[in-house]
């Protein structure tokens, strides 16, 4: 009797402890975490990117041909103009020294051609005033037929020639004309035998040294200007929305991770990526050390785009279904846990989201429990 109330007593305690255990787990009030209202609230972007160069240009010869001369090396500041480089120009001299030749043979045979252009002119005046003379002689019977029709014979002959002699001279203008082109062209030819910089900038690579042969087209310096130094970011095109020219950014090259620079958007690119569904955003530096810049080196770019003046913000992981903007979460009202859908607007760049038309009273819970359900009794927490 003594042992069979000792097991009662023992299946009592026990299942009130299991009543215990089931009340606190299914009905004992929950403390939850809860979103507060928050001030001054920045809304940013974030993209990678690298340090790229509006004006920047690989030069190279036109020319094939070895080089003679390097008046440029890597790091040297140039002017526009500046001699960078020279190629073997010993043939090409020669070719245009015989066309300079051609365009003085030329203007010789044009005073050639003029001046006898000049000799069939008097020849010709003089046969056509014999020929008149004689014509007059002829009227009054003078003269025999014959010899009035020897006079029109010079003439017109005198006549042609003067006519071919005018032609020879203009042929002769047309050839001066020829070998003057083809003396600019091998001259222009020589030129390309001299490289020089296009813009003032500094060099910042040389693919070939004294003595290699270059080819027509081939790489020889790669020139920046330092004043085009940008960086173009790439950033998902589903946050691009809110970016503008002019908005301010924070630049973080990975050179230098303990510093940030100043920058500004100045361009935003026309096209996305299709496959990665990025947009390009060029971002210039405003304070970046003249020297900091390392063309290729990643940059980390932030751009504010807005800013909340006051806000509740829901992490993107308390949101269910969210789509369109619109989203369920849980809130705490009257006590009571509840579902509400509600409209979503910004996003911070840590992931939390703008909750709008929540209503007075009610706090938004941002907390996952394994034993949350509608009705449940709970009570708000500052959230840490």
């Amino acid at each position: 009797m003594l042992r069979s109330g000792k097991w009662l007593a023992l299946v009592l305690l026990l299942g009130c402890s299991v009543g215990a255990v089931v009340w606190t787990l299914r009905y004992q009030s929950l403390a939850l975490a809860v979103a507060g209202a928050e001030e001054g609230v920045p809304i940013e972007v974030f993209g990678l990117g690298t340090v790229e160069a509006q004006v920047v240009a690989r030069v190279g010869f036109k020319q094939a041909g070895t080089l003679v001369e390097l008046a440029a090396d890597h790091g040297d500041v140039v002017p526009a103009g500046r001699l960078l480089a020279r190629i073997d120009s010993r043939e090409q001299d020669a070719r245009a020294a015989k066309a300079r030749s051609g365009v003085a043979n030329a203007e010789a045979a044009i005073m050639v051609t003029e001046a006898v252009s000049n000799r069939s002119s008097v020849v010709y005046a003089q046969r056509q005033q014999t020929n008149q003379r004689r014509q007059a002689l002829l009227s009054r019977g003078t003269i025999s037929i014959e010899q009035a029709e020897e006079a029109q014979l010079a003439e017109t002959t005198a006549r042609a020639d003067m006519t071919v002699a005018q032609a020879e001279v203009v042929a002769a203008r047309a050839r001066l004309e020829d070998a003057r082109a083809q003396s600019a062209f091998e001259e222009a030819i020589l030129s390309q035998h001299a490289l020089r910089s296009p813009f003032s900038g500094v060099v910042i690579a040389r693919a070939k040294e004294l003595g290699a042969v270059a080819g027509a087209g081939e790489t020889i310096f790669t020139l920046v200007d330092p004043a085009t130094y940008w960086v173009l970011a790439y950033f998902d095109e589903a946050r691009t929305g809110a970016i503008a020219l002019g908005q301010r950014a924070t630049i973080r090259l990975r050179s230098r991770p303990g510093q940030s620079f100043s920058g500004r958007v100045v361009r935003m690119g026309l096209e996305a990526d299709r496959v990665n569904e990025e947009r390009r955003v060029y971002v210039t530096c405003q304070d970046c050390p003249a020297d900091g810049y390392v063309l290729g080196e990643q940059a980390e770019v932030t751009i504010r785009t807005g800013y909340l003046p006051r806000a509740v913000l829901v992490p993107e992981a308390m949101i269910d279904g969210l789509r369109q903007s619109q989203g369920t979460v849980w809130v705490i009202r009257d006590g009571r846990l509840a579902r509400r859908t509600l409209t979503f607007g910004q996003r911070t760049l840590d992931g939390r989201h703008e909750a709008t038309g929540v209503l007075p009273g009610e706090a938004i819970v941002i907390e996952r429990h394994a034993r949350a359900y509608e009705g449940r009794t709970a009570t708000a927490r500052t959230a840490p």
